[in-house]
C-alpha cells in the first residue's frame, strides 16, 4: 500500500495547493463579477475548453495512452521504444488538436447556441459568450499537450509535475482578475473583467506547457515533433480513445448537459452552479483525481504481469482510502454548505440571496461525492485492461437517465434539482461499474473492506452530529468580518476533522497499516533504483 499512499499523497498534496489557489481565484471572481451577465458569459467560455480538456486530454487520452506507454516502457525496448511511441503520438496529436480547435472556433456561434440559446434573450449576452469562448478555446490545445506530458511522467512514477501545473493556471488567472478589476474601475463595465479572464486563461496554457516540457526533459523524456505517422500503435490508440472519450468523461458530459439546462434558468444560475461546484471539486480533485491518476499505471503493471491478487489488493486499498476521505467530506459539506458558501463567496457583487441558493446547490451536488470519487477508482480496472467499451455503455445509460431527470426536475426545482439529478446518475453509474467488475471477477468487495466502510460511516455520523450542533452557533461569525469568517470556518473544519478521526480511531475505522504509511517519512529514491516496489 505504501506506493499507492505515497503517490496519492504527492498528487493530493499538490492538488490541495492548487485548490487553495482556485478558491482564492473564485473568491475574487465572485466579488468582482457576482452572478450577472458577464459572469454567466465567462463561465460558459471557461466551461467549453475545460470540459473538452477533461473529456479528451485528461480523460480518454490518458486512460488509453498511459497503459500503452507503460507497456513499452517496461518492455524489451525500454525508454527508447516508449519515447518512439510517444513521439509518433505527439506528431499526430498536435495536428488533431489544432484542427479541432480551429473548427470549434469557427463554429463557436453554433456551439454556444446549442448550449445557451436562451442567452439571446438578454441583449449582448450571447455575442459576449461567443467572443469569450473563441479567446479561451486555444487553451484546449495547450493543456492537452500538458496532459500528454503529464501522462508520460506518471508512467515513470513522477507525479509531482502534473499535479503542480494547475497552480500555474490559478496564479495567472488571479492576475487576470486583478488586472480586469483595475482596468474596469469603480462602477465600470464587467465585460472588461471577463475579457481579461479569457486572455489570462490562454496565457496560463502557455505557462503550463513550458513548465511541463522542461519537467519532461529533466526526467529524461526525449520527444520531438516530426511528420505525422499513422503507425499501427497510433491507430490502436485512436480506436481506444474513441470509446474512452465517453466512458472516462461521464462527469464532464453531464456538466455540458447541466450547462445547457442551467442557461435556460434565471440569469446568474450558471455562475452559481459553477461556484458551488468549486466546493464539490475540492475533495473530488484532491482524492478522486489523485487516486485515479496513481492507480492506473500501477494497476496496468499488475495486470500485465498476471498478478491478479495484487491488482485486487490495490483496488481494495484505493476504495478504502477513497471512502475514508470522501464520506466525511460529503457530510461536512452538506451540513455546513451555507456556512461555506456565505463565508467564502459572499461580498461585493455576490449577495446573501445568491449564496443561500448556492448552499442548496452544494448540498445536492455532494450527495454524489462518494460516487464521483469511486468512479475514479473503478474505471482504471477497465482501462488498464484496454477495455474502454464497457464504461461507454454504462456511461450512455447514466447520461440518458440524467437527461430524462433534468427534463422533469429543472422546471420544478430549478438549479438545485439539476444538481441533484447529476448526483443521482453518478451514483447509478458507479454502482453499475462495480457490479460488472464483480461479475467478471476483476474486483470484489471483501468482508474486511465492507466492515471498514461501516466503521467509517459510524465515525462520519459522529462528526455530522457535532457539526449539526456547532454550525448554527457560529452563524454570526461566518457571515461577519473577514477575520471572523476565517476563524469560524477554520473551526468547523478543524473540529469536524478531529471528531471524525478520533471517532474513526475508537470504532476501528482506521487501518493501522494505512496510518503507519501516512506517518512514515518518505525516503529518497536513488535515480538508478528503477520503478517502486508495487507489492509493498
Amino acid at each position: 500500500m505504501s506506493s499507492l499512499v505515497r503517490n496519492v499523497g504527492t498528487i493530493g498534496g499538490l492538488t490541495a495547493v492548487s485548490r487553495v489557489f482556485g478558491f482564492v481565484r473564485d473568491m475574487l471572481l465572485a466579488r468582482v463579477l457576482g452572478a450577472g451577465l458577464a459572469a454567466d458569459a465567462w463561465q460558459l467560455a471557461f466551461t467549453l475548453p475545460n470540459t473538452f480538456r477533461r473529456l479528451f486530454a485528461e480523460g480518454a487520452f490518458s486512460v488509453a495512452f498511459v497503459p500503452m506507454y507503460t507497456r513499452r516502457l517496461a518492455g524489451d525496448g525500454g525508454e527508447a521504444a516508449a519515447d518512439e511511441f510517444a513521439t509518433d503520438v505527439l506528431s499526430v496529436f498536435i495536428w488533431v488538436l489544432l484542427g479541432f480547435s480551429a473548427i470549434c472556433m469557427i463554429a463557436m456561434p453554433g456551439i454556444v447556441w446549442l448550449l445557451a440559446r436562451d442567452f439571446q434573450a438578454v441583449p449582448g449576452k450571447f455575442e459576449l459568450s461567443v467572443m469569450l469562448s473563441r479567446v479561451t478555446f486555444p487553451y484546449l490545445s495547450l493543456v492537452s499537450l500538458v496532459a500528454m506530458l503529464s501522462g508520460l511522467l506518471n508512467a515513470r512514477s513522477r507525479f509531482a509535475p502534473g499535479a503542480f501545473v494547475p497552480v500555474l493556471l490559478n496564479i495567472v488567472m488571479i492576475a487576470g482578475i486583478i488586472t480586469g478589476w483595475y482596468l474596469r474601475g469603480a462602477g465600470g463595465d464587467d465585460r472588461i473583467v471577463a475579457w481579461s479572464l479569457a486572455i489570462s486563461l490562454s496565457l496560463s496554457g502557455v505557462a503550463q506547457l513550458a513548465y511541463m516540457w522542461w519537467a519532461s526533459h529533466k526526467a529524461g523524456v526525449k520527444l520531438k515533433v516530426s511528420a505525422p505517422r499513422f503507425t499501427p500503435e497510433v491507430k490502436r490508440l485512436g480506436m481506444l480513445i474513441l470509446p474512452a472519450t465517453f466512458g472516462a468523461g461521464i462527469y464532464q458530459v453531464s456538466q455540458l448537459v447541466d450547462t445547457f439546462f442551467a442557461t435556460s434558468l434565471p440569469q446568474g444560475s450558471l455562475a452559481l452552479l459553477k461556484y458551488a461546484d468549486r466546493l464539490n471539486q475540492m475533495p473530488l480533485g484532491i482524492f478522486g483525481i489523485a487516486l485515479g491518476t496513481a492507480i492506473l499505471p500501477m494497476l496496468a503493471r499488475h495486470i500485465q504481469s498476471g498478478d491478479r491478487r495484487e491488482a485486487q489488493r490495490l483496488q481494495a486499498n484505493a476504495v478504502e482510502i477513497a471512502t475514508l476521505l470522501c464520506l466525511p467530506s460529503a457530510v461536512a459539506l452538506a451540513i455546513c454548505s451555507e456556512a461555506f458558501t456565505a463565508g467564502i463567496f459572499q461580498g461585493g457583487k455576490m449577495t446573501a440571496a445568491d449564496t443561500a441558493i448556492m448552499g442548496n446547490i452544494v448540498m445536492a451536488l455532494v450527495a454524489g461525492l462518494p460516487a464521483y470519487v469511486l468512479v475514479k477508482v473503478f474505471q482504471p480496472a477497465f482501462f488498464s485492461r484496454e477495455d474502454t467499451r464497457t464504461p461507454v455503455f454504462v456511461a450512455a445509460g447514466a447520461l440518458v437517465i440524467n437527461i430524462a431527470l433534468n427534463f422533469y426536475v429543472v422546471p420544478r426545482y430549478g438549479i438545485v434539482g439539476l444538481a441533484a439529478a447529476t448526483a443521482t446518475t453518478a451514483t447509478l453509474n458507479v454502482l453499475t461499474l462495480y457490479t460488472i467488475l464483480q461479475l467478471r471477477g476483476w474486483f470484489s468487495m471483501t468482508w474486511k473492506l465492507a466492515e471498514r466502510i461501516v466503521r467509517q460511516l459510524l465515525a462520519t455520523a459522529a462528526m455530522g452530529a457535532v457539526l449539526w450542533w456547532l454550525t448554527p452557533e457560529l452563524q454570526p461569525f461566518w457571515s461577519g468580518s473577514a477575520i471572523d469568517r476565517i476563524w469560524s470556518l477554520g473551526a468547523l473544519v478543524a473540529i469536524g476533522g478531529v471528531v471524525f478521526f478520533a471517532a474513526a480511531f475508537l470504532v476501528g475505522a482506521l487501518d493501522k497499516d494505512l496510518i503507519a504509511q501516512l506517518r512514515r517519512r518518505r525516503q529518497p529514491v536513488p535515480k538508478d533504483s528503477g520503478p517502486p516496489n508495487l507489492s509493498e
